[in-house]
């Protein structure tokens, strides 16, 4: 019996030890689970104004898009400019009727597929993602309709790192945050609570980066997100002394474009059109 059970507890051992290590090796799929298919013509999504772009990372990556101009142009020929990152499990094209009804007026917007993502090429890592934000701030800044010290950042869940890496690194007017996650570690802990936490890799550290930010920080969460919990959104909103953290009453972490509703788009509309003001 106890060599039965001694058996029992090695082969358990091991199985655990194998867990462990294809979580340490493959996190990166786990994290980034990016859907593939077609980048369509932004036409089919109502916006006939808008143009497919494609774009070269600074490591040789071909990034695929929507660059859509500000409707109505500014009368001094710069106007300012919202750069737009998703989250998991999206794509630009699954977005386009969104982007149009969501869509500033007045301002320039840029939304590309990820590395790995969409019709993109290369594989996603975090530093790749980084480069993919990158990339997109340079094309958007040196557009010559785009004034370069008024653009914004939108990302939501993993968007939201992205975003605030921008904000971080380049001079970024205000971010706007929806469903965003506190870190890497504390996602493992909430959905792989088996595995130890030395094994993360991964940093995506939104707290962190919030609490260098020092322009207007716009949060919305839904009070019933799962997967990034409210509090993640709340620690990020403090930690960026958000001017608002918009709480979306029933939305979990993917609905809350549609439980927002009119009011979601009133408030970002508001929101950019104060923070990206001459």
């Amino acid at each position: 019996m106890l060599e039965s059970a001694l058996r029992v507890a090695v082969g358990l051992g091991i199985a655990y030890v194998v867990l462990a290590a294809l979580a340490w090796r493959y996190q990166e799929k786990l994290a980034f689970p990016g859907p593939r298919g077609r980048l369509a013509d932004p036409a089919t999504a109502g916006l006939p104004d808008g143009r497919r772009v494609t774009i070269i990372t600074v490591d040789g990556v071909k990034l695929h898009g929507w660059y859509l101009p500000p409707v109505p142009p500014s009368a001094s020929g710069r106007s300012p400019a919202l750069l737009w990152f998703y989250g998991n499990m999206e794509t630009v094209t699954a977005l386009g009727p969104l982007v149009r009804d969501l869509r500033p007026p007045g301002t320039a917007l840029l939304i590309l597929d990820y590395r790995g993502y969409g019709e993109s090429e290369g594989a996603p890592t975090e530093a790749g993602l980084y480069r993919d934000g990158d990339a997109a701030w340079a094309f958007l800044s040196a557009r010559a309709e785009v004034d370069p010290s008024r653009i914004a950042v939108y990302g939501r869940s993993l968007g939201a790192v992205v975003a605030l890496h921008l904000a971080d690194t380049h001079p970024v007017r205000a971010v706007v945050l929806d469903s965003p996650f506190s870190n890497a570690r504390e996602m493992a802990r909430q959905h792989y609570r088996l595995l130890p936490r030395f094994i993360i890799r991964l940093s995506l550290d939104n707290v962190e980066r919030a609490s260098r930010l020092r322009v207007p920080l716009l949060v919305f969460h839904g009070t019933e997100d799962r997967i990034a919990l409210p509090r993640m959104g709340r620690a990020v909103a403090e930690a960026g002394r958000a001017q608002e953290l918009v709480l979306i009453e029933g939305a979990g972490h993917n609905d809350t474009y549609d439980m927002g509703g009119a009011r979601y788009r009133e408030k970002l509309h508001a929101f950019l059109g104060a923070s990206l003001s001459p």
